[in-house]
């Protein structure tokens, strides 16, 4: 049968659809845009007399019997139904059943009109009556009528079929009587409301059928049904089984579910537990996460097989049953899989395996691992499904699931799923795995950057913290030091560098050394930090604003303490001021500091604030990580801190910065890293502190020599004499020469004799070779040989040059230098 383009006269009268004839029973005709007829089949004929031959191409407003009705086919919607008076060949009027279609080309490639007129088949007579019987009973749906107590009354073939009872066994019993199941007396319960209420209603539930172990999912669509008085006298129920898509809905979900729940964290114990916790029970009754000591890319050769079996490391597993009978190993425990069993062949194939007990495979791996496969049969699994996990094209370890208490076996449905959701988690795992990585490469290089061990000195008794940031932020650049200094004294500095990972803990390892450097030529605390402002600004330069290394800045807290004084200077760069415990009455104060900007701003100066502290006082400094968090305030943060240091003290500082952590981060897990330093101070006593005013003449060298003989005899340090003899004359001298003013003299016995000579000029010596005839430069080549560490400060009249000479091995002291 050929087709004809729409619009186009047919002189065949063929159908355009190819409609299977129907010897008349209907009448149909294709109207053009135009309103012109392009198709006239035979059923037209016979209700209008009109051949195809004579009515293709002719406008169909010629039949009307009202020519003056043509207008209202205009206002018809998409479909119109109604009756129309039409004009016979033969002249008489013929009023029709007219079924109008509105054709669009974009839907079926046709435009214009669809009419239709039944001819046959619109008389009701005998037969009519007798199909409503039949149709019930041989109807596919599963039907049932229950009169108005809710007793069964009807059932049609396909319900008897669903029920496992025939119509006479059934009937008189109610639905809760026939299903026995509590969500039979439930539906039964729906069957009743739509009765009380007249109205219909659709419900979902879950049932057996007769005869069945396995639950079947069901659309019950629930109506009541009146007689010819309008009484209502029974509810019927029409039964669909919806399994098919309530399984794929299911899968879907849990795929959905896999996407949220999976990849929470960036640990990888929590990640693979997030898989298997999907997966169990929905999809399978136990499943474990094993994963590959060493992933393997795809493109290379398989891993090696050690004695013909493969090792892995269980991560995760789960069970429907709480105490986990499944599992040989607990988590974190390596095992041994022979070549025939599933995870290997997962693994070293990259694609997903499943195992039934009736396999012959299922028997190949029993025969090499009895121990499991006994093991199994103990517990009934009779399903196993391996997937391989795999992301970025590297083979990480390998997912299984087994299946006892079911007793459906994994279906083609089920692998699909898996690999949704194991691949889902591969990607989680590999991000996980990627950060592990990257955080111990930056725990370990911050370790190597950061004070092994803080020096004992006996300015300060010090205690520390430092916890790195857990979750997906990384490791942070906090750092913390104690750094010895001429004069006995010690600096302490906290800081914290922008941003996470290697890049921060690089550059906070590249600003400690700054500081040590800057340190070293004993800067006060203000010029210091202004030096490593610069420093940051050329750090941030040489980055070129690469996106990756981002803007380089820092806060930085430094203070130098003088156990000869008992005074502090402090200044600070945008951190967080130190909090200060009195020794005596305990309280707890916030250091006022004048408030200098963030390192690499550039072009604002800092400030520095001397405070006198108290002989025992303590000192805390830390990084914001330690008092402020994302679910709290810094203000919040200190009022819990200076709560802690007002309680009791602990029995030692070490314990008393223990339980500042612990306190304010109770978890041990702090968003951002926190670095915490405390330092309880001590002052040197009187005695082992000794001054002289030097006049400005060359004669006095005698004198000075004398007096500092007579000094360390009197400090026990006879054998020292010649060498501070000689250390004093040089500095003196030189003092004299190339300075003016009064001069000072100082010794203090520390844990080293450290002699310090100031004068009023700013002029610093420069250690220098003396060639053969020089008269000078060979004084402090002399100092530097025999000191142990020597050095210039400056103040703000003048400088200082110091030399620190060892003490003797056997030296037992002169009391006790600190009080």
């Amino acid at each position: 049968m050929s087709t004809v383009g729409f619009g186009q006269p047919s002189p065949s009268g063929e159908d355009p659809w190819g409609w299977v004839r129907d010897e008349g029973a209907t009448a149909r005709a294709l109207l053009d845009g135009s309103g012109r007829i392009t198709h006239w089949n035979d059923g037209a004929r016979l209700l209008l007399g009109h051949t195809a031959a004579q009515m293709l191409g002719r406008p169909a407003a010629e039949l009307l019997a009202d020519p003056a009705a043509a207008s209202f086919v205009d206002e018809w919607p998409l479909r119109w139904k109604g009756t129309v008076g039409l004009r016979h060949r033969d002249g008489r009027q013929v009023t029709v059943r007219l079924l109008a279609h509105r054709l669009r080309q974009h839907e079926c490639g046709l435009d214009g009109w669809l009419l239709v007129s039944p001819r046959s088949g619109t008389e009701r007579n005998e037969k009519d009556d007798q199909l409503p019987r039949s149709a019930f009973l041989y109807a596919p749906n599963a039907l049932a009528l229950y009169d108005t107590n809710i007793r069964l009354r009807r059932a049609n073939r396909a319900m008897e079929e669903i029920i496992g009872l025939t119509e006479d066994e059934a009937r008189g019993l109610r639905l809760s009587e026939i299903g026995g199941k509590p969500q039979s007396i439930e539906l039964e319960e729906e069957l009743r409301q739509a009765m009380a209420s007249g109205r219909p209603r659709d419900v979902r539930t879950r049932l057996r059928s007769g005869g069945e172990s396995r639950e079947h999912a069901w659309l019950a669509r629930i109506a009541p049904v009146w007689d010819g008085e309008g009484e209502l006298v029974a509810v019927a129920l029409s039964a669909v089984d919806i399994t098919g898509e309530d399984r794929a809905q299911a899968r879907l979900r849990l795929v959905n579910d896999a996407t949220r729940r999976i990849g929470s964290t960036l640990e990888i114990g929590r990640t693979a537990q997030e898989l298997v916790d999907v997966c169990v029970p929905r999809l399978a009754d136990f499943g474990h996460v094993d994963l590959l000591a060493t992933p393997y890319p795809h493109s290379d050769a398989a891993p090696s097989l050690d004695d013909g079996v493969l090792t892995l490391r269980r991560v995760s597993h789960r069970s429907v049953r709480e105490d986990t009978p499944e599992a040989l190993v607990e988590p974190g425990q390596l095992w041994s899989h022979a070549i025939a069993s599933s995870p290997v062949r997962a693994v070293l194939s990259g694609e997903s395996v499943v195992l039934h007990k009736d396999d012959p495979a299922f028997r190949a791996w029993a025969e090499q691992e009895p121990v499991r496969a006994r093991h199994a049969r103990e517990l009934g699994v009779h399903s196993i499904l391996s997937v391989p996990l795999s992301a970025r094209g590297t083979t990480l370890g390998v997912a299984q699931f087994f299946r006892y208490r079911r007793p459906d076996p994994f279906t083609p449905e089920d692998v699909l799923v898996a690999r949704e959701i194991v691949a889902r988690g591969a990607v989680c795992l590999d991000n996980a795995q990627r950060f592990t990585q990257e955080r111990e490469t930056a725990l370990a290089l911050q370790r190597s950057l950061l004070p092994q061990k803080l020096p004992q000195r006996s300015a300060v008794q010090v205690a520390h913290r430092y916890l790195a940031a857990s979750g997906r932020t990384g490791v942070g650049g906090d750092w913390f030091d104690v750094i010895p200094l001429s004069g006995a004294r010690v600096g302490l500095i906290v800081g914290d560098v922008v941003g996470h990972g290697i890049q921060a803990s690089a550059t906070m390892g590249r600003l400690r050394t700054a500081v040590r450097t800057l340190a070293d030529v004993d800067l006060p605390p203000d010029e210091l930090l202004t030096h490593l402002d610069d420093l940051v600004l050329r750090l941030s330069e040489e980055t070129g604003g690469d996106e990756t290394a981002g803007d380089i800045g820092a806060t930085c807290l430094y203070a130098v303490y003088d156990p000869v004084t008992g005074s502090c200077t402090v200044a600070r760069a945008g951190h967080p001021p130190p909090v200060l415990i009195h020794p005596r009455t305990g309280e707890v104060t916030t250091m006022e500091l004048p408030t200098g900007p963030p390192l690499g701003l550039g072009g604002v100066p800092f400030e520095s604030a001397e405070f006198s502290l108290a002989e025992g006082s303590v000192l805390a400094l830390f990084t914001d990580g330690l008092v402020e968090r994302r679910d709290q305030e810094m203000e919040e943060g200190y009022r819990l801190l200076h709560e802690v240091l007002a309680a009791p003290a602990a029995s030692s500082l070490d314990a008393r910065c223990g339980a500042v952590v612990e306190a304010l981060l109770p978890g041990g897990a702090p968003d951002d890293d926190v670095a915490l330093l405390m330092a309880r101070t001590r002052v040197l006593d009187a005695a082992h502190v000794v001054t002289w005013e030097i006049p400005d003449d060359p004669a006095v060298c005698a004198i000075a020599r004398k007096d500092i003989g007579a000094q360390l005899t009197r400090w026990q340090l006879r054998e020292a004499v010649f060498t501070a003899e000689l250390v004093v004359t040089e500095l003196i001298a030189n003092a004299i020469r190339h300075a003016s003013g009064p001069i000072r003299l100082r010794l203090i016995l520390d844990r080293t004799l450290i002699v310090e000579v100031s004068d009023a000029s700013s002029t610093a010596p420069h250690l220098r070779r003396a060639a053969s005839f020089d008269e000078g430069g060979r004084g402090l080549m002399l100092v530097a040989q025999l000191a142990q560490r020597w050095g210039t400060r400056h103040w703000a009249g003048g400088k200082t040059i110091w030399a620190e000479l060892p003490l003797p091995d056997d030296y037992a002291g002169f009391g006790d230098t600190l009080r």
